[in-house]
């Protein structure tokens, strides 16, 4: 007895430590930046054209391409937000492979390996590890039903898994294809992640002050959108940080000149602020670029606010009115605004507090190119990330840095 109570005194922490050692690498599995690429904006934007939910029925059997890039830049975008590391998708003709990284003290990096088997039914896990040390795939069930019932969200993983009816990977491997039947419940079950009933509240609460505030405005008319963030960041109460998200939210959706209630159903019974013009820099489209920057920081994060403002630029190279540099500082301003509200800069209270004013969170617009359609972007700059788009980017970035607000 005296023997096998030794063994286990010692054995136990010795497995403990060599489980540990197997666990952590010296190196990590996924090594790449924070930034999204912006043509997975306009690879998920076709997506979501192809399946709308508001045009499928209940029973609908539908067939979706994927490329797996939009599904990796998909898992380094949730991994740097919400789990501090990187993430990424690698497809082959049998399974696909989720790998994740997150950086930890002394040089040390935490690996983990899941992957899934392609074929017909729900998706089954294939294999598992973390670093070196191997995991049961029924252990990585039973650990992800933790975790969901821990978060109370059991049921949403369950409705989402059983729509899935198989899984298949094209002839290059560059495309998950997914069979799927359609369930409207899906469409409520996203927006209960999305939107918990405190965020609903203080969405409600921000759209009533909206109303209230361009009550008294003449419907078309030119409105300082620096006026309006005044009245609706100021005094905000104990939850500032969440209630400020909810008012660039509203702002975000009314200056895309589109209906809350497409969101959130229930907005339809709430009151209906009264179109204006709000106006930053002397322009609308400054006040949409800025505001619309600021509610996608606030709520899903810088890399994905300059992913769709840089798309949005380049696909008005393409097809639009052309590429602005003007457009593209409005926006990271606004991803800067987003990200003061997010962490509750003190330099924000301090502005909301007195009187704001544009200049504490807008830079000059002026000698900014605009309306480059592609082939003179191109002869002139080439591209995101040739030197002389980078001289210009960085002109932006002196610019904001140089606001009151932002030091």
């Amino acid at each position: 007895m005296k023997r096998l109570l030794g063994f286990l005194l010692i054995g136990i922490p010795l497995a403990i430590v060599v489980a540990i050692i197997l666990a952590l690498d010296g190196e990590p599995l996924v090594l790449r930046g924070e930034a999204l690429n912006p043509e997975a904006v306009g690879q998920a934007r076709e997506l979501f054209r192809a399946n709308d939910p508001r045009q499928l029925r209940r029973g609908d059997q539908r067939e979706v391409v994927i490329p797996v890039s939009l599904l990796d830049e998909a898992a380094n975008f949730l991994a740097g937000r919400y789990l501090k590391g990187r993430g990424a998708v690698i497809l082959s003709a049998r399974f696909t492979e989720l790998r994740f990284t997150r950086a930890l003290p002394a040089g040390r990096y935490l690996n983990l390996r899941v992957a899934v088997d392609l074929g017909e039914g729900e998706p089954r896990f294939r294999s598992a590890a973390i670093g070196s040390l191997p995991l049961p795939p029924v252990l990585v069930e039973k650990g992800i039903l933790v975790l969901l019932r821990t978060f109370n969200r059991e049921s949403e993983w369950n409705s989402a898994r059983g729509a899935v009816r198989a899984l298949a990977a094209d002839s290059e491997a560059t495309n998950l294809v997914v069979r799927y039947v359609w369930e409207p419940d899906l469409v409520r079950q996203a927006r209960a992640v999305a939107f918990d009933p405190a965020d609903l509240a203080r969405i409600e609460f921000a759209q009533s002050a909206l109303a209230a505030v361009l009550d008294h405005r003449a419907a078309g008319s030119p409105v300082p959108l620096a006026e309006v963030l005044q009245s609706l960041l100021a005094d905000a109460g104990s939850d500032s940080r969440a209630r400020r998200k909810a008012v660039l939210l509203v702002l975000g959706v009314y200056l895309y000149d589109k209906d809350l209630a497409v969101l959130i159903p229930q907005a339809r019974q709430w009151p209906r602020p009264r179109r204006v013009s709000l106006m930053l820099a002397r322009r609308h489209d400054s006040a949409q670029h800025f505001t619309i920057s600021a509610a996608l920081a606030a709520w899903a994060g810088e890399p994905a606010a300059d992913a769709v403002g840089l798309y949005k630029e380049l696909d008005d190279a393409r097809r639009g009115s052309g590429f602005s540099f003007a457009d593209l500082a409005a926006d990271r301003a606004g991803t800067r605004f987003g990200e003061a509200i997010a962490q509750g800069a003190p330099n924000l209270e301090k502005a909301v507090g007195g009187k704001l004013t544009e200049a504490e969170f807008m830079p000059s617009l002026a000698d900014l190119p605009e309306y480059l359609h592609e082939p003179e972007f191109r002869r002139r700059f080439g591209g995101p990330g040739s030197p002389a788009y980078r001289r210009l980017a960085e002109e932006i970035e002196r610019r904001i840095a140089a606001l009151p607000l932002y030091q």
